[in-house]
């Protein structure tokens, strides 16, 4: 009976104590913004060689669906209640990949969540995936170190770093996950027009 009683008391107390646990804040969830379709290249320029999309390495900071924020000095910090669908190395590979199939050069794409081989492979570090305030300035910062790597061998054939800055006028987090967008389809435009141009010289003949 002692036991029973002790039992019990020790149930209550731990339904007590969950219904006082702090509960975590609702995330509005962001993907990023669809990218405004360029004119495709002709036919004639289709590319014969194969590219497979690699994930971008990146810090721990940044290898996570957080929306960073550099609010001074070295502090990286992130939007409350706020987040991206993936995490942003996630996010960029798959700009990378809408921006090729936008871009029509190369139709002979893959990623790495398949395991296709591929007659290059499109990776690099991603340095910066943030907002950044400078003073009373704020600005969305994206970099990527690229690396353009033969496929068979994993050889490096090409490296090259792309950055583009967006200037906020408003902080508001929409308002920023819109920078986020225009920084990205930039970067994304001058990545590809890049790998294709290397490609087209580097990429292993055809048989």
């Amino acid at each position: 009976m002692k036991l029973t009683r002790l039992a019990l008391l020790a149930g209550f107390t731990l339904i007590s104590a969950c219904s006082i646990l702090p509960q975590s804040e609702p995330s509005d969830v962001y993907r990023l913004p669809t990218a405004q379709a360029p004119a495709s290249a002709s036919p004639a320029a289709t590319q014969p060689w194969s590219l497979r999309l690699n994930k971008l390495q990146a810090s721990e900071a940044l290898n996570r669906p957080t929306i960073a924020v550099i609010p001074q000095g070295d502090v990286i910090s992130s939007y409350k209640g706020s987040r991206w669908s993936d995490p942003a190395p996630v996010l960029v590979r798959n700009r990378l990949l809408d921006g090729f199939t936008r871009d029509g050069r190369v139709t002979l794409l893959s990623t790495d969540d398949s395991n296709f081989a591929a007659d290059l492979e499109l990776g690099g570090s991603l340095q910066a995936f943030q907002a950044e305030y400078q003073g009373t300035q704020a600005s969305v910062v994206v970099r990527v170190d690229a690396l353009l790597v033969r496929g068979y061998d994993q050889r490096i054939l090409a490296s090259r770093r792309f950055e583009e800055r967006q200037p906020l006028s408003d902080v508001q987090v929409p308002a920023v996950v819109a920078g986020f967008g225009q920084a990205s389809d930039r970067l994304s435009a001058k990545v590809v027009a890049w790998a294709v141009e290397q490609g087209q010289k580097l990429a292993p003949k055809s048989h």
